[in-house]
């Protein structure tokens, strides 16, 4: 027991190590933003797909290519527009003729889907019917099309952009496609040094070279070994006591019953587990402390918690909500 301790230890110190670089050779392209690589970092660990949302101009697009620059995976970019077919995405048969025999046979023809690393830009552009394209693909790791089914390679990741201004136009993601989102991350603006130095080096000569650190072999190891850091049963009782109070009417905090029309449902507790297990991890620990459950808690429930029409014309947000619960839900004593 002793030594499989030892390997699974060696195993974490030589991950974090690689994370370490991976996140060096982010940022020699990306200034700042080390809290929302970080969580880049968290969903990848956790096996999960992330929605990205800030106003045009925080290098959303450019993070996320760097990030798969630096892993040695299959990159795929894919622009929404209001025009985009499900098709676009998946992949469509095509009719083909074989020259030996000349017989007519139909081929599928794979779409984007089928890479590592998918960069859904501006995902809130394109209708419903489009956006929900991805959902087989984001929850079974998988595509059906005409009755056949085709399995994707994993590691499978979908990180989404959207834009949270000039909404004309756009379609607001379905609560049940955003729930298929591990982490909603949002990019605020840079300091005043960080925009000092991008202004810096966005507009010389130099061109920093990004090289890949990680395989994907490695993040697949990883993502087995989060699953074996500890937690304490103290701790996924504050959790489900958290995901437990978002729901109104039932809530044991009054905020909660005033502002909130839907709360959470179990899988908002799964990922707060996983995703704390993720970043304790990422910082070289291999037990879950409160401060990595506090440090999720938000970009898990920001898109899962649907607030009252009232909430919305007083500009109360989820963040709030979250705010509140982790305010007032406390640990048993000597915890």
């Amino acid at each position: 027991m002793n030594a499989e301790l030892k390997e699974i230890e060696k195993t974490a110190e030589k991950l974090v190590t690689s994370l370490g670089e991976l996140k060096k050779e982010i940022g020699k392209v990306i200034v700042g933003q080390g809290e929302t690589i970080d969580q880049l970092l968290i969903t990848f660990l956790a096996g999960g797909h992330g929605l990205l949302e800030g106003v045009p101009g925080l290098a959303k697009t450019l993070m996320i290519r760097t990030l798969s620059e630096a892993i040695d995976l299959k990159f795929k970019r894919i622009q929404f527009t209001p025009d985009l077919m499900p098709t676009d995405i998946i992949g469509t048969e095509i009719l083909e003729e074989d020259h030996t025999t000349g017989k007519r046979i139909f081929k599928f023809n794979k779409g984007p889907i089928f890479a590592n690393i998918i960069l859904a830009d501006e995902i809130n552009r394109t209708s419903p019917k489009t956006q929900s394209a991805l959902l087989e693909a984001m929850q079974e790791f998988e595509v059906t099309y005409a009755g056949t089914t085709y399995p994707l390679e994993r590691p499978f990741f979908i990180l989404a952009t959207q834009n949270p201004i000039e909404q004309a136009g756009t379609f607001p993601l379905p609560e049940a496609q955003l729930d298929r989102f591990l982490l909603y991350i949002r990019i605020g603006y840079p300091t005043a040094d960080e925009e000092l130095n991008i202004l810096e080096s966005t507009t010389g000569k130099k061109k920093e070279a990004v090289k890949s650190v990680i395989k994907g072999e490695e993040i697949l190891e990883a993502q087995k070994l989060v699953r074996e850091v500890h937690i304490s049963r103290d701790l996924i009782g504050f959790v489900s006591r958290v995901v437990r109070a978002t729901r109104a009417g039932e809530s044991e905090v009054s905020f909660v019953n005033e502002w909130v029309r839907w709360g959470a449902g179990p899988r908002a507790g799964q990922a707060m587990i996983l995703t704390a297990k993720a970043r304790a991890l990422l910082k070289g620990r291999f037990a879950v402390t409160m401060e990595d459950i506090k440090s999720v808690a938000f970009p898990v429930l920001r898109h899962r918690i649907l607030m009252n029409f009232k909430a919305e014309a007083d500009g109360v947000t989820s963040d709030r909500v979250t705010a509140e619960l982790l305010d007032k839900i406390k640990l048993p004593s000597g915890v």
